[in-house]
């Protein structure tokens, strides 16, 4: 059965890949990005694309408008879009700190916020983290802002999860370990990730359709490293 879904960031990496996933299963995607170009020469008829800045209110009105004149209802959101610094904290601003939250934590929250009213039972919200925001986990020197918008969005999940749990919605985060895409380059120059962008994709999209069946409020460690 086809599933309205919506992702971000999907314009490279792990989100361009979703989308073309979902799109040769058959599913209707709206993908959001701030570059549209890359998924829109694509040209999959059941996909469509918007550019998109999580900073800009007037967006998120556009998306809510289209949902509710097209689709009716949502059934899958991955918040996927994020943001990396590679700064160490001594150099690293309040201005810094910002943009990246607002990316990763107060975009995150906004767009789960206007998109609740249309999901309902059974409906899954996946939120992308990183093994730098899971506690206990390696830690990197550089990453201050970055690891710790990601753990604000695994508390922020298990939030969720608890106020929601009368919904039938079902709200998980997937901590993953480095992945080889162009944010990864950007930051880490020269290192190689095990995992490829379509490697993950593929995991990301099995769990998006059946985890919410086994899963809600939790946090997955997707990595094969330790600890």
């Amino acid at each position: 059965m086809s599933k309205h879904i919506v992702i971000t960031g999907t314009s490279r990496g792990i989100g361009y890949e979703l989308v073309k996933l979902f799109a040769n299963k058959g599913h209707q995607i709206l993908a959001l990005s701030r570059n549209d170009r890359p998924v829109k020469a694509l040209k999959l008829k059941n996909v469509k694309a918007f550019c998109f800045d999580l900073g800009d209110a007037e967006a998120y009105e556009k998306v809510e408008e289209y949902i509710k004149e097209h689709w009716g209802h949502l059934d899958v959101l991955i918040n996927n879009a994020g943001q990396v610094l590679n700064k160490l904290f001594a150099q690293t601003t309040v201005s810094d700190f910002e943009e990246v939250y607002r990316t990763n934590v107060f975009g995150m929250a906004e767009l789960t916020r206007r998109l609740i009213p249309f999901m309902a039972k059974n409906s899954h919200v996946i939120t992308m983290s990183s093994m730098g925001g899971v506690q206990g986990s390696m830690k990197f020197p550089g990453l201050a802002a970055y690891s710790s918008s990601k753990a604000a969005v695994i508390t922020l999940t298990e939030l969720l999860a608890e106020e929601y749990k009368d919904s039938g919605i079902s709200f998980n985060v997937l901590a993953l370990g480095a992945v080889q895409t162009e944010m990864l380059e950007e930051a880490f120059p020269g290192y190689k990730a095990p995992i490829t962008p379509e490697e993950i994709a593929d995991y990301i999209v099995d769990f998006s359709l059946k985890g919410q069946k086994f899963y809600n409020g939790k946090l997955l460690q997707v990595s094969n490293s330790t600890p």
